[in-house]
């Protein structure tokens, strides 16, 4: 097979670090809550520790029946050894940009700051829970939202009981703060 066809693009790191860097706004960190870092660091090193090792040996393996040309085994161990390298030079970048901010020194304020869980309405009176996180740990079907997110943007600093505005798509938006919380700090 012509390496043409299965030659990977050496610029797929520089376009995802060129994504992410525009979703950080300039000037700014790269927030990240403690359980978020160490989710990143235990993804690198399961792909260090145990993933790339076993696809080393499974290469290994294929380049030792002869003709690597036709060997599947082979074609698709080295695709995905090349996969990996990415996700780990692409997580190691991300770890050394992180800015691991913990969200329970704010335990028990009512204003919020990165990490909180707010509780707001809309003008329509529709309730909504969401947190505040990195960009690396937003999940927005289970209501965790980037802190570079419109509405979290305009949540940020303001307390329980204050009115804020911010443009959504459709148009500007209020919200009511009903509720703010955080984690309570760990003991120890």
């Amino acid at each position: 097979m012509n390496k043409a066809f299965v030659k990977e693009s050496d610029h797929d790191d520089d376009e995802e670090a060129a994504a992410l860097a525009l979703a950080i706004p300039p000037g700014s960190k790269n927030y990240i809550t403690p359980a978020g870092y160490q989710r990143i660091k235990d993804e690198l090193l399961q792909l260090i520790d145990v993933d790339r090792p076993e696809v080393v040996r499974i290469v290994h393996w294929a380049a030792s029946n002869g003709d690597r040309s036709e060997n599947g085994d082979y074609i698709y161990g080295k695709r995905r050894l090349r996969e990996i390298d990415r996700r780990i030079r692409f997580l190691t970048k991300r770890l050394d940009l992180a800015a691991v901010v913990d969200p329970s020194v704010h335990h028990g304020s009512e204003q919020v700051f990165f990490g909180a869980t707010v509780t707001y309405c809309n003008q329509t009176g529709a309730e909504r829970t969401i947190t505040i996180v990195g960009i690396d740990e937003l999940d927005p079907l289970k209501g965790k939202i980037s802190w570079v997110a419109p509405v979290a943007r305009a949540l940020t600093k303001a307390r329980v009981g204050d009115v804020v505005s911010f443009q959504a798509p459709h148009g500007m938006e209020e919200l009511e703060i009903l509720e703010v919380s955080y984690p309570a700090p760990e003991a120890g």
